[in-house]
């Protein structure tokens, strides 16, 4: 082997600091070497779902695995950017600190809150000061626009709220949902591309508020209305083979009962 490193039975957060740098010095692993903050950003986004999957199956030993990967995007950036004089992986732990121990006045300070939301209050109160921001459309202005687009959605909403642009109760934002709902008739009557994009756009949006009131998220829901789909769709597929029936040319009645059968199979299981 070329390069200098310690074999070791267990290895901490030191050790992999260390082993990142190896890995890009001259000497080491080539692939690791050409990489760039642009050219391994994906990466990261897929490490975090795979945390989350393995946060939903709770599967502790894959949680483990998929926290090292996400560690291991941790220090390759803060590498890359040790090696041009900017930071490095300490600088950001000591920042991250020190704002944990900045927000927390609850915790570290002589502010009161006695419960989750008092808290989340707490903290949104000194983030909008500590970052400058007079006005809750600079907050708003900062959720990332790369964020799933319900997440997002339903994020720039929470703020609003907060600011009292909001509807009294759930009812307005059912109303408002059928009122999105007509417009978007209106533009597929029109069969004009862009304005039919446009006012699903709204009806989605109107989706999420309503999210907000029944206190669901979009995010979730959407992912387990999708699972629920395909669990169905698999039965109906199954079926329409015992059946002989060709999907493709299969009548929308008669793949509506093969739907419906599969609903019930499902609710006979549960």
């Amino acid at each position: 082997m070329s390069v200098d490193f310690e074999f070791k039975d267990t290895y901490d957060i030191n050790d992999l600091i260390n082993l990142v740098t190896v890995l890009r010095a001259p000497g080491g692993c080539p692939w690791d070497r050409e990489q760039t903050h642009e050219s391994i950003k994906k990466n990261f986004i897929e490490e975090t779902y795979e945390v989350i999957e393995a946060i939903n199956k709770k599967d502790s030993a894959s949680l483990r695995e998929e926290l090292g990967d996400i560690l291991l995007q941790v220090a390759l950036h803060c590498e890359m950017e040790r090696e041009k004089g900017s930071f490095d992986f300490n600088a950001v732990a000591d920042e991250i600190c020190k704002k944990l121990i900045v927000r927390h006045p609850h915790v570290f300070g002589d502010v009161q809150a006695e419960n989750g939301k008092e808290a989340l209050d707490s903290w949104d109160a000194v983030k909008l000061k500590t970052k400058g921001m007079k006005k809750q459309s600079e907050s708003m202005l900062k959720v990332p626009r790369e964020l799933p687009a319900l997440m997002r959605a339903q994020k720039i909403q929470q703020k609003a709220a907060k600011a009292g642009f909001d509807w009294d109760e759930l009812s307005g934002a059912v109303d408002k949902l059928y009122e999105e709902i007509n417009e978007l008739k209106g533009a597929l009557s029109g069969e004009k591309q862009e304005d039919i994009e446009d006012e699903f756009g709204d009806v989605l949006f109107s989706c999420v508020n309503i999210s907000r009131f029944i206190d669901v998220d979009s995010e979730e829901a959407l992912t387990a209305a999708t699972d629920k789909f395909l669990s169905r769709y698999l039965i109906v597929e199954k079926l329409a083979q015992e059946e002989n029936i060709d999907m493709k040319s299969a009548s929308i009645d008669t793949l509506d009962i093969l739907w419906e059968k599969a609903k019930k199979l499902i609710a006979e299981k549960a």
